[in-house]
């Protein structure tokens, strides 16, 4: 029995050194990770160190890195010494097609199937290629393309009574959905369309590059739409209030004009859609892939091959998600209940007074958008 026992211990003292071994052999290298998760449940992508009653997509990857081996449990502490840089900060509830971390991990052999072993099945590893020393994802990151899925009665004018099941959007509002999605392309003032922002930070100034509503499909009875926003970076809230901005428009609650207002240095009332529905979709790396791509060395950051893993991952885990919990929670129909209360036309002062009131009477927003870099 004692030489049982020893025989064990010196089993695994031998795969203690294995382990060892592989890992010396392994030297680090920076990575980058294409990563797709279903974002319900979650406190964003963004770890917070020391706060566990937040889950964040971040705790359940560091956990997988370091369960596989890929990097010592003390990098899962101090993300600083891997280098970990996300591309963009989704926040609560907010899903991910092809989101972008960068990282040094020490490469070991079917890295990628080791982390997925660890990992959800609504969070998955999809690719990973070598990067330059120096790549920062967030940094070298040109544009992000965002999507946002919703029911289209969302769109139905507010004097037309309708059941959500049975509303199809005709050819003409799609038309003007688009007409003033586009209005949005170039480079606004977007300090109304988020928070904690002055007219004249030069920071809520953003550049949008192309957006659009594509057409309706119907599921499980119901019909929704894909509204898809590319741009150099968001704010926190920023697209969602782009969102409900429009729609509040198309329904009838605001005038047109309402839009170019927003740009201006007054304080506008925007709206916010609800945070169910918005997708990062893709991370752009154009300079990049210029400059590094085709050097030799490296590969440019493009996910042909891994499209098809996208598109499944997106049919099982993203749209059942949204559909889903529109269903169950109903949350477009409860938002679109609360457009009634916005003063569209409400001068700066009145604004500033109902804030103040507000506040006093309420808890203070939370951080539940999309913002990818919001400062």
């Amino acid at each position: 029995e004692e030489n049982g026992h020893q025989n064990k211990r010196l089993k695994s003292d031998a795969d203690e050194e294995d382990a060892e071994d592989q890992n010396k052999k392994s030297p680090k290298r920076k990575i980058v990770l294409l990563m797709a998760y279903s974002g319900k449940g979650y406190h964003g992508m963004q770890r917070n160190v020391g706060s566990s009653q937040f889950k964040t997509i971040e705790d359940d990857l560091v956990s997988a890195l370091v369960q596989s081996g890929c990097i010592p449990e003390n990098h899962g502490e101090d993300m600083k010494k891997m280098s970990f840089q996300r591309c963009a900060r989704t926040d609560k509830g907010v899903s991910a097609a092809g989101q972008i971390v960068s990282l040094k991990v020490r490469l070991i052999d079917d890295i990628l199937e080791k982390i997925n072993n660890h990992l959800p099945s609504h969070i998955r590893i999809l690719g990973l290629k070598r990067v330059t020393g120096g790549f920062n994802s967030k940094n070298k990151c040109d544009a992000r393309t965002y999507s946002y899925m919703l029911p289209t009665f969302a769109f139905a004018h507010k004097d037309h009574g309708v059941q959500a099941e049975l509303y199809r959007l005709d050819t003409e509002t799609l038309q003007r959905v688009n007409k003033l999605l586009a209005c949005y392309k170039g480079t606004h003032n977007f300090h109304n369309f988020t928070s904690q922002k002055g007219p004249r930070d030069p920071s809520a100034k953003r550049y949008i590059m192309e957006m659009y509503c594509g057409e309706p499909f119907v599921r499980e009875n119901m019909e929704f739409a894909v509204i898809k926003v590319k741009g150099q970076s968001f704010m926190m809230h920023q697209i969602r209030k782009m969102i409900g901005l429009v729609i509040a428009i198309v329904k009838g609650y605001a005038a047109e004009s309402i839009m170019e207002c927003s740009w201006g240095e007054e304080k506008v009332d925007v709206p916010k859609a609800p945070g169910l529905g918005l997708v990062l979709e893709k991370v752009h790396f154009e300079k990049y892939n210029r400059r590094f791509g085709n050097d030799g060395l490296h590969e440019p950051l493009e996910w042909t091959e891994e499209e098809e893993k996208i598109a499944v991952f997106k049919e099982q885990y993203i749209y059942p998600t949204i559909i889903n919990t529109e269903r169950e929670e109903k949350s477009m129909a409860n938002w679109l209940s609360t457009l009634p209360i916005h003063d569209f036309n409400s001068s700066a002062v009145e604004m500033q007074t109902n804030n103040k009131n507000s506040k006093k009477s309420s808890d203070p927003e939370g951080s539940d958008g999309c913002g990818d870099d919001s400062d």
